[in-house]
């Protein structure tokens, strides 16, 4: 199914899910893989989008309402794919702390190993892996009653499908 956003140009619909689907990652991550592919995408691309595809339909179906949608934009850069939920509130980044520096073991009381414990703490951690999977080109868009979390995708050299 395909709708148009507010300029006329085409947005894919791609998936629909609800908190009841199972597996409803897994299915976004096969989903997107095949629509890439079909766009001429391949290799890293098509593995850091469906990566980042699954750390938003992951947060999504953990941390707020459904219905669920993923869909797809075409831009003159590339692609915009978004996964949309029915909370409108933005969350918030968490920043790493600084990284620790490197003390040998036996003169390490701690200062380290807390830092690390930190850095690795699950709380935004998948926020961080698609900031660092896109080159920083993502983010949400919050409206009256849905959230939007978006992630841009470089045109493929094998993309031969119009722009919008």
């Amino acid at each position: 199914m395909n709708a148009y956003d507010a300029l006329g140009a085409p947005v894919y619909v791609l998936l629909r899910w609800t908190s009841c689907t199972p597996d409803a990652a897994a299915q976004a991550r096969a989903t997107l893989r095949c629509a890439l592919d079909e766009l001429g995408y391949g290799g890293e691309v098509i593995s850091n989008a469906v990566l980042a595809v699954s750390e938003f339909v992951t947060n999504a179906t953990t941390h707020a309402v459904g219905p669920y949608e993923m869909r797809l934009r075409r831009t003159s850069a590339g692609i915009i794919c978004e996964v949309e939920d029915h909370d409108p509130r933005i969350p918030e980044v968490p920043a790493f702390p600084a990284a620790a520096p490197y003390t040998p073991v036996e003169e390490n009381r701690g200062g380290g190993l807390q830092a690390l414990c930190m850095l690795l703490s699950e709380h935004g951690r998948g926020l961080h892996i698609v900031h660092e999977l896109t080159g920083g080109d993502w983010g949400f868009r919050g409206q009256r009653r849905v959230k939007t979390a978006w992630f841009a995708v470089p045109r493929a050299s094998g993309d031969r499908g119009k722009t919008s």
